[in-house]
């Protein structure tokens, strides 16, 4: 009898962590909110002032209350991300080497590739990081 609370004893302190991370996710889920989808990094390259190359990151996530919306934005996803990061490279290209991005710009055309890509309005893209390494 005590071998068998002492095996017992061992799941529970194993299955611990695997607990503790499920209730962990759960709660970064409540924090970004029930309607909020975060986004991988979007990719582009630019010139730095020197000549050098450089790597535009734009983080960002989208907000979208109506759930069969949510549900096309999900199996959209690879669409999304291939307008914004063809979005993203052509603003790119544009600009003079050494020069800043301009967020406002860049939400706004991401904002207009993320609605054609999902044929109608209600899904509000937030920027999170707009850098240049």
């Amino acid at each position: 009898m005590p071998h068998r609370r002492s095996l017992l004893a061992a799941a529970l302190v194993l299955a611990a962590p695997g607990a503790a991370r499920a209730a962990s996710s759960r709660e970064k889920k409540a924090v970004g909110g029930l309607t909020f989808m975060q986004l991988p990094a979007v990719n582009a390259t630019v010139r730095h002032a020197n000549g050098r190359r450089g790597i535009l990151t734009v983080e960002a996530g989208l907000d979208i209350p109506d759930p069969r919306l949510r549900e096309r934005a999900q199996a959209s996803l690879p669409r999304l991300r291939a307008a914004w990061a063809q979005m993203l490279q052509t603003y790119a290209t544009g600009l003079p080497p050494g020069s800043p991005p301009n967020p406002d710009t860049v939400s706004r055309e991401m904002q207009r590739e993320t609605d054609r890509v999902l044929g109608r309005p209600g899904a509000r893209l937030l920027l999170g990081t707009v850098m240049v390494n």
